[in-house]
Formats: structure tokens, C-alpha cells, sequence
């Protein structure tokens, strides 16, 4: 892995999707120019059978990325709270292993749930995960070839864009916005920037 060549005050994001089968990782940085792609995969203990291994393992690997590419701030998604307790319980071991290495090297931590993100990036909390991969896709001028295999290291990626747009003084940009489908509950087309502050104040500070 090259090391990261910082541009002046840019900042570098971690992002990470927690899980103990697939954990997607990615890492944005931004500065005087547009934010860019760094990095972006996922950690794959499918073939670990031990859960505590799994733990162990990605301790490892998320300590040689906080080595490597030496984040300044780590976004991480939160578990979903769905039916499956035993699956929210595992998902939640992971997040604090990953939570507790970047604690070991003083990187401040932002927890988002899956809702917030999708609600910062789209406008809506119900898109979809194809939605937000292809959102962050052009945010970031990602080739159609490099695009992964997994959702997982999107996901990641998008909670770092996330945390970027919520922290940004520049707030959100409205191009973003027309990257996904309108809702259907839209009460009108956004025409100019103008319309878009007005309707979405919530989500853009001046």
C-alpha cells in the first residue's frame, strides 16, 4: 500500500460498515480541492469460525489501516436494530473492537445510523444501498472499474462522505441531490439553489 500524499489542511476519513462475516472499510480526503477516493474494501472472515478469532482479526486489520493511512476522524454505521438479536449482538462486538482501536490511537469517533446516512447523502432515509453506492460513486468520480464487489465497502464509504457533508462548513451540495430519484413526496422540483436551501434547511448551514 502506497502512503497517502496529504494535500495542505486536508482532512482523512475513515469509514467503516461493521459486521463479523464482511466489514467494508473506505477513506475520503479532502482539502482546498474536491474530496477524493482513497481507499476502499472490506475485510472478509468468512472462512473464521470463531467469533472471538473474527474479533481478533479485525482488530488487526483495522490497526494496519490506522497505521497505514493515518485517519484523523473515523465515522462508523451503527447495527440496524432488526429481528435477529443474536445478529445485532455480533455486529455490535465488532463495532466496538473497531471503535476501541481507533480510541488506542486518540482518532475521535462519530457513530451514524444507517437511516442518518442514507438521509444525509440522498435526502431520504429509505434508499436503497444500490442508491448510495452510485451516489458516492459520482461524488467521488469513481471509475465503474474499480466499483467493489461488495455493498460493504460502499456502505463504509458512505458513512465517511456522511460525516464530511455533517462537519463540512460548506455544507451540503445540491448537485448532490439530483444524483438519486426524487421522492415521491417531493412537493416540488428543486430549480435552483435557492429552492433547494428553502426546501431543506434542515440539512444545509451557511
Amino acid at each position: 500500500m502506497e502512503t497517502p500524499k496529504r494535500e495542505f489542511d486536508s482532512r482523512i476519513i475513515l469509514g467503516i460498515d461493521p459486521g463479523t462475516n464482511i466489514l467494508g472499510y473506505g477513506l475520503i480526503a479532502t482539502g482546498p480541492s474536491a474530496p477524493r477516493l482513497l481507499a476502499m474494501g472490506v475485510i472478509d472472515l468468512r472462512k473464521t469460525g470463531d467469533i472471538y478469532m473474527k474479533l481478533g482479526r479485525i482488530y488487526e486489520r483495522i490497526m494496519e489501516i490506522l497505521e497505514h493511512y493515518k485517519p484523523d476522524e473515523m465515522a462508523i454505521e451503527a447495527p440496524f436494530l432488526g429481528k435477529n438479536i443474536q445478529t445485532t449482538l455480533k455486529i455490535g462486538r465488532a463495532q466496538g473492537v473497531v471503535i476501541s482501536a481507533a480510541i488506542s490511537r486518540q482518532i475521535p469517533v462519530r457513530e451514524y445510523s444507517p437511516s442518518e446516512i442514507k438521509q444525509a447523502l440522498t435526502g431520504r432515509g429509505s434508499s436503497s444501498k444500490e442508491q448510495v453506492a452510485t451516489l458516492v460513486q459520482r461524488a467521488l468520480h469513481i471509475p465503474s472499474s474499480e466499483m467493489p464487489q461488495y455493498l460493504d465497502a460502499t456502505d463504509a464509504l458512505a458513512a465517511a462522505y456522511c460525516h464530511l457533508l455533517q462537519t463540512s462548513k460548506r455544507g451540503v451540495r445540491p448537485q448532490l441531490n439530483d444524483l438519486v430519484a426524487p421522492s415521491r413526496t417531493a412537493k416540488r422540483k428543486v430549480s435552483s439553489w435557492a429552492d433547494f436551501v428553502a426546501q431543506h434547511k434542515g440539512r444545509v448551514h451557511l
